[in-house]
């Protein structure tokens, strides 16, 4: 993962792709060839101490708008059908989730956080039994490069037609001109006194369900 830590223009330009302040964002692990920002690597605990699962978080309009097209196709209950009957399919998303799991703690240390006991042993996506975010397969497949992910990577070959890194389309993906925001209505935020620790691994982790 060549990862490198966010500029000011990096945080501007996630903030407008989220349309919400960006937040807590520890560096840029997967970026267009255009330079602009693709994943954001987010730190386990937000600074208003609400634990947060999702550490490669896809942020590009126009790659998570293709993988939602995926979502609505059907393709994640297709995924979940091959986990069931491939056991050596089944095997390599376990390690999947251990991969993640393990980078999330390089990410937590690097912060210079504690462990995050809320979310732990807890990866994202539906990882590592069964999928239920193919946002975050991809955002863990750009991040950390081919082979840590297998679903991963191939909704990453799925939706490249549509969006791939090598190919800029960010001047008609996001309002460029657009005042950056300054209120944070996600449901991370709203959930922070509603027991969150009890949802954590069903809670929905992608910029579609958390704007």
């Amino acid at each position: 993962m060549n990862a490198t830590r966010p500029s000011s223009d990096d945080l501007v330009t996630l903030s407008l792709q989220l349309r919400r302040p960006v937040r807590d964002v520890v560096d840029i692990p997967a970026r267009c060839v255009c330079g602009n920002p693709v994943v954001a690597t987010t730190a386990p605990r937000l600074s208003n101490g609400i634990p947060f699962p999702t550490t490669f978080y896809l942020t590009h309009p126009a790659a998570t708008a293709a993988v939602s097209r995926l979502e609505a196709a059907g393709v994640m209950a297709q995924m979940n059908d091959r986990l069931g009957d491939d056991d050596k399919l089944a095997a390599r998303y376990r390690a999947a989730h251990e991969d993640y799991l393990a980078r999330r703690d390089d990410v937590r240390q690097r912060a210079g956080l504690d462990p995050v006991w809320e979310i732990e042993g807890i990866s994202a996506g539906g990882m590592p039994q069964r999928v239920k975010c193919l946002h975050v397969l991809a955002g863990h497949s750009l991040a950390a490069g081919p082979g840590a992910n297998p679903l991963g990577d191939e909704v990453v070959e799925l939706i490249a037609t549509e969006f791939s890194t090598l190919r800029c389309v960010c001047a008609r993906s996001w309002d460029h001109d657009a005042q950056v925001p300054d209120q944070d209505l996600s449901r991370h935020v709203r959930r922070r006194n509603q027991g969150y620790a009890a949802e954590s691994a069903e809670a929905p982790t992608h910029p579609e369900e958390t704007p």
